[in-house]
């Protein structure tokens, strides 16, 4: 019985860490999708920003929860937009919520010094269809270009971590190879 028991804590521990899959496969096409926008000049508004992007560099983030790692991940995002804006690189964060909360989003947004990331809310938990997000991922990244998802990174809640921030960060060369 003893040994089950470890057995089980063993599994259960070891599936815990294993990677989660979220969000549109890599080397497929992201769809469109419009989210309501809480920081600058589109505020307010629906906006599909992969509309616009078309064939251009892009990041999208999609997080359930706001926290401090996601706030450092779109930090080291919003260099990389500063650094690449000659070349059309753009990024934003969607939260995924049942109402949006644009004056809080907003809030957090300024706390987090974001400069040129615009953060928007998603009005559904599951995120926009098309785009399968994993209901145990608590934070998705999507790099994409030319109509292809590049990179594609999701994790738990608790799990994301400076490191990965700055793996993703170094990942966004990717789409200017």
């Amino acid at each position: 019985m003893r040994a089950l028991v470890l057995l089980i804590l063993l599994t259960s521990s070891t599936l815990a860490a294993d990677p989660i899959v979220s969000g549109v496969p890599v080397g497929k096409r992201p769809g469109p999708y419009s989210f309501l926008v809480a920081t600058g000049a589109q505020r307010g508004q629906q906006t599909c920003y992969i509309c616009e992007q078309e064939k251009k560099p892009t990041a999208v983030v999609f997080a359930r929860t706001l926290s401090e790692p996601l706030g450092k991940l779109l930090n080291e995002l919003d260099a990389e937009a500063v650094a690449r804006k000659d070349k059309g690189f753009k990024v934003w964060m969607t939260q995924l919520a049942t109402t949006a909360d644009l004056d809080a989003l907003a809030k957090w947004s300024q706390k987090q010094g974001l400069k040129n990331v615009p953060v928007g809310a998603f009005e559904d938990a599951d995120g926009p269809p098309a785009y399968r997000l994993n209901k145990d991922a608590d934070v998705t990244v999507l790099l994409f270009v030319k109509e292809k998802v590049v990179v594609n990174a999701a994790f738990r809640a608790g799990e994301l971590t400076q490191t990965d921030a700055a793996r993703i960060r170094k990942s966004v060369g990717q789409l200017f190879e």
